[in-house]
Order: C-alpha cells, then structure tokens, then sequence
C-alpha cells in the first residue's frame, strides 16, 4: 500500500509539474494534494514497518510528539486544501467567465499557502494542548502510530479531554458546512446546464473530489467523536487505517479514473 502511495502520488506530481497542458488551478491544487498524502503517509507506516520488522512496539516521547504533529499537519492541510479545491469547482462550473480573474496564479498561490499554513497552526495548537494533558494510564496506546483519540484515552482529566474533542468537532462541523454549502451551489449550477455532455464533464470532475472528501470527512468524524461504548483495539485500528493510509493510497486512482487529461499526461 504504502509503494503504490509513493508510485501514484509521484506520478501525478511528475505529471503536474511536466506537463504544461496541466499548469491550471486545479491541477495545481492536485499538485499539492498528492504531495500532502506523499507526506501524511510516510508520517505512519515507515515507523510501523520499521517497528514490525524489529519486532518492537516502542516510540520515544519526543518521536511521538513529532508524530502526532506532522500528522495533524498533513492531515489538516489537506483538508484545507479540499476546502479550497472545492471553491475552484464551484468557482468553475457557478462562475466561468470569472473564472481566469478569481483564479489566477497569485491568487491560486495564496490559497494553498493558507491552506499549509492553517493546517501548520492547527497542528501546534493540537499538539500544544495534547502535550500539556497528564496521563493518568500508562503509556501504552492500541494504535500503530501516537493518534489523539487514543492519547485522551490515558487522559486523567475529563475537561481537558472536553476541550480536545470540543475543539476536534467545532474544526469538523465548520469544514462539513463548507462542503455542504459549495456543492449545494454546484449541483444547482449543474443542473441548470442544458447538454447532457456538459452534465458529464461537470460531475466527471466534481464526483472524485466529492468522494475524497467523504471518505476522509465520515472517517476522521467517526475516529475521534465514536461514542467509547462501541470502541475496541480492533475497531480504533480499523478506522485509523480507512482515514490515514487509504486516501493517500487512491486518491491517485480516483482522480486519474475519471480525468481524462491526467491519464493522457501519464
């Protein structure tokens, strides 16, 4: 899984950065999408591997810091950057003739800085109050790399896990709004347009993106609000794997499945 992360992610960047046919806003943004799950992915499972070939289940502490930060980094930039991906689409298929003039370069570039940037903020923040929580439990975690959810579980105080997970779902219901908003625009534009064909091409390029952020959004939600009554060591690993290796593994397959220009670049 991991290899065909590394393989796709870097075909899509390679075929980005190489092909000038592609230097446009979205493919921009895909550019840095698929170099954010490069990123997300290579925070876990090198260290799981490494762990499983030597048989050993240890992490330092300042390692497990590094790692619940670059992790809540990659993750929430690319969330962000999905934000922004879905204003391009919107902008896109609501907006056409302003198009050029809402998206241009200096402007796409803005974005995705923000988008890293916001994801770093978020991620010292959530790092910054997770470290400062004692643990009370051991320091044991049923996960295969330093996870939030699983580290509020040794947590000895009831309000500073409230304040995590406080914080967890305000950041998720305020990107579900997002989300919900833009393609309520989107899918009323679309169904505004008179062609059949000009309906292919709209939803042949908002459907993988839409299922991305489904993907990422239903299991992340489901990681860190599932109710304790129904967590397991099995469940908690099952749900980390569907939100931090999966994506980044076929991510490149829904977008070079349904885009014609990405498979043609390839």
């Amino acid at each position: 899984i991991y290899l065909a992360a590394l393989l796709g992610n870097g075909l899509i960047i390679t075929a980005v950065a190489c092909d000038h046919r592609l230097h446009t806003p979205m493919y921009f943004f895909l550019l840095n999408l698929s170099r954010l799950d490069l990123d997300s992915i290579s925070t876990t499972l090198p260290k799981s591997m490494a762990n499983s070939l030597w048989d050993t289940r240890a992490i330092s502490y300042p390692g497990c810091a590094a790692q619940l930060f670059l992790l809540v980094f990659f993750i929430s930039a690319d969330l962000y950057l999905l934000t922004v991906m879905t204003y391009d689409r919107c902008v896109a298929i609501c907006k056409p003739l302003h198009y050029g003039t809402l998206l241009g370069n200096r402007a796409c570039v803005h974005m995705a800085a923000a988008a890293w940037g916001s994801g770093f903020l978020y991620a010292v923040l959530h790092t910054a109050n997770t470290s400062c929580i004692p643990l009370c439990q051991g320091n044991a975690l049923d996960q295969f790399f330093c996870e939030i959810p699983q580290i509020l579980k040794l947590s000895c105080s009831e309000s500073d896990y409230l304040r995590e997970v406080g914080l967890l779902i305000l950041s998720c219901f305020l990107a579900f709004v997002n989300f919900v908003v833009s393609y309520v625009q989107i899918f009323r534009a679309v169904l505004r347009i008179p062609s059949e064909q000009g309906w292919h091409k709209a939803f042949s390029t908002c459907l993988p993106h839409l299922a991305v952020v489904s993907l990422y959004v239903s299991t992340g939600v489901f990681a860190y609000l599932k109710p304790p009554s129904i967590s397991s060591p099995f469940l908690d690993v099952v749900v980390s794997f569907l939100y931090t290796v999966v994506p980044p593994a076929v991510d490149p397959l829904i977008y070079s499945m349904r885009n014609k220009e990405i498979r043609d670049a390839l």
